[in-house]
């Protein structure tokens, strides 16, 4: 097993991507370095963040730790983009829409995970 086979990574690298062209093709320009450097980075470490902690997952408290990191991670995602929402800069309600209900869904995905996670 290899944690690409986990439904919570396909999910956040999915988000990861959707966020990165999002950033890209929908923004200001003076976003891209802003909000739009800040939704990239969070987005892609809730990621890098499941990576890191399946790598460690012999050791259970660490596991549990970057799991927990990926749920702040994926929090701080979700604020990014009602931002972007808020002020104007993402314009397309469509992809605000989807991009938000996938990081809605991946939180409770990851919350459930961990519960999972800690009955064992």
């Amino acid at each position: 097993m290899s944690y690409k086979n986990l439904e919570i990574w396909q999910l956040a690298r999915e988000i990861a991507i959707e966020v990165h062209m999002m950033t890209l093709k929908d923004l200001p320009s003076f976003e891209m370095y802003e909000t739009g450097g800040q939704i990239r980075r969070s987005s892609k470490s809730v990621r890098s963040t499941i990576v890191e902690g399946y790598g460690r997952r012999i050791y259970q408290a660490e596991y549990f730790k970057f799991l927990t990191y990926a749920i702040g991670s994926n929090d701080e995602t979700v604020d990014h983009l009602e931002s972007l929402w808020d002020t104007g800069s993402l314009k397309n309600k469509e992809l605000f829409d989807s991009i938000h209900s996938k990081c809605e869904i991946l939180g409770k995905k990851l919350n459930n995970f961990l519960k999972k996670f800690e009955r064992k």
